[in-house]
């Protein structure tokens, strides 16, 4: 009877070494679905609550206020509501010291949300290094398998004097679905960690507007 060429039964039948390559990549492939996901809920948040705060922000509501507002939960600041909040929590306490005003006042207060700013970007850029890797290197592990592959195609023809497909037909296939593996994992992760990308560009480039409109706002205040 003839070997099984089905992908099932190709996947079975394959050499121990192809197979370890094979489940490697199946832990590639639901290791950076898991990462996208989570990264697009995260984002899709991130942009609701930039687009909530905002709308607060430029209501006109007095600024003490919307700092109260925001105050009452400090654990689950996020955003330019993080920003906000460290910003003129530093405005108020540098204020208060009477020998502090203007260029010395807004340091300290650029320097409060520069912090800020840089949490935020670790907390949006969290993983993306992992599923640009994934989609970087899961072909050159698919083409590893596809290469011992045929290296054992080439190993059974050396141990016969005559060759027949059916001999290396089986060797081959694996190789190939090593192959296709690979690329499977890949292209996704490649697709995904381009557009997850340019979403938090965005969304970082929205966080310095903020930035830049609200130390302006400040700044007014620090030299009146």
């Amino acid at each position: 009877m003839g070997a099984d060429m089905s992908v099932w039964g190709l996947i079975a039948n394959a050499d121990p070494i192809v197979k370890i390559i094979m489940f490697i990549l199946l832990l590639c492939s639901v290791y950076s679905w898991s990462i996208m996901i989570q990264r697009f809920m995260v984002l899709k948040e991130a942009k609701r609550a930039l687009s909530s705060f905002q709308s607060d922000f430029w209501s006109g509501i007095d600024m003490s206020k919307l700092y109260t507002s925001v105050s009452a939960k400090p654990d689950e600041l996020s955003g330019i509501a993080h920003l906000f909040h460290n910003g003129f929590k530093e405005f108020v306490r540098l204020r208060q010291k009477s020998t502090l005003r203007g260029e010395a006042l807004m340091d300290g207060v650029e320097r409060a949300m520069r912090v800020s700013m840089t949490k935020e970007t670790e907390q949006l850029e969290k993983q993306l290094t992992m599923l640009g890797t994934i989609g970087a290197v899961a072909p050159y592990i698919g083409l590893l398998g596809t290469v011992w592959g045929i290296m054992a195609s080439f190993t059974v023809l050396g141990g016969v004097e005559q060759a027949t497909l059916s001999m290396v037909a089986p060797h081959i296939a694996e190789a190939l679905i090593a192959t296709a593996l690979g690329l499977f994992v890949a292209i996704p992760a490649v697709v995904a960690y381009n557009r997850l990308t340019r979403q938090v560009d965005a969304t970082l480039s929205e966080y310095e507007n903020f930035h830049d409109e609200f130390c302006g706002i400040l700044h007014r205040e620090a030299y009146s």
